[in-house]
């Protein structure tokens, strides 16, 4: 057994088996932290949702305090992991650390100075959740229950991180949210204000997915790609668009499928359990045949 367990180990160990699924760090580099990375998450959930998030007796007047003080620990937090990600990157190449460093100082900080408009955004989503939920009888119900809320608010600031170009750390955020959540809302997607998803389960959106304004989703929605076109060499292209636009004062009712580079126009209505892959006419309604 000895032998069979040390020929394991040496077939385990060959470069061509593990070549492409092992990363190798530089000497003085990290790897980005799940765990930190759920902390930095709940730190920005104190901030944007003071009082449901961390401490539960923030008032009036020790406002500022708790957020001057979630404020520095996110970006001590942030500023580790952008870098970790930035390194990440690289994957194991060389690289200048001092640049990685001030790059990494730079995106954090500017993060911080976002809050306030990812609140904002994330302020009418609330509103759109309690708007369009009969069930729901307060703001707060929305803001501390809701799966759409938890998803929506890690999308934002994913994205947010995205836009600043920083690699890895924004996929990873929103998949803590897929997992939590069963919404899956790739980072790079753009999405308006009042937004909302009623129940969630299911819902995928994809990358170069584009929402406008009071839009509504119900679970099992997806907005995704057709197919992928291939370059000469049959890899597939990346970083062209490929998922829907969707207009303002849309609803996607439950289980639909929505695939490519089509717009739903403004206005328009999607029933329930269909498969869209053509353009929708602002103020169309969709339904099955009876």
């Amino acid at each position: 057994m000895n032998k069979i367990i040390a020929d394991t180990i040496n077939k385990l160990s060959q470069a061509e088996g593990f070549r492409d699924v092992c990363h190798e760090c530089g000497t003085k580099d990290s790897m980005p932290s799940t765990d930190i990375l759920r902390e930095i998450v709940q730190i920005s959930r104190s901030i944007l949702f003071p009082g449901y998030f961390g401490d539960p007796e923030v008032n009036e007047l020790t406002m500022k305090y708790h957020i001057a003080v979630n404020v520095e620990q996110l970006q001590i937090l942030l500023y580790q992991q952008i870098k970790a990600g930035i390194c990440f990157s690289f994957n194991g190449e060389s690289h200048d650390m001092k640049i990685v460093e001030e790059q990494a100082a730079e995106k954090s900080s500017y993060f911080i100075t976002q809050l306030p408009d990812i609140r904002e955004k994330l302020h009418t989503d609330v509103i759109a959740a309690y708007n369009g939920d009969p069930a729901a009888k307060s703001f707060g119900e929305i803001i501390f229950c809701y799966p759409s809320i938890r998803a929506i608010s890690n999308y934002r600031i994913a994205h947010a991180l995205l836009e600043l170009e920083v690699p890895l750390i924004p996929r990873i955020i929103t998949e803590m949210a897929h997992s939590e959540t069963g919404i899956d809302i790739h980072p790079g997607a753009t999405i308006g204000n009042y937004f909302t998803i009623d129940h969630g389960t299911g819902v995928v959106i994809g990358e170069t997915a584009t929402i406008g304004n009071n839009v509504k989703m119900y679970q099992g929605v997806t907005l995704g790609a057709k197919s992928f076109p291939l370059d000469e060499d049959g890899n597939p292209i990346k970083g062209i668009p490929r998922h829907p636009h969707i207009g303002n004062n849309v609803i996607i009712y439950s289980n639909s499928t929505i695939l490519g580079t089509i717009t739903v126009g403004d206005g328009a209505i999607i029933g329930g359990n269909l498969w869209v892959d053509t353009d929708v006419a602002a103020g169309a309604k969709l339904s099955q045949r009876k």
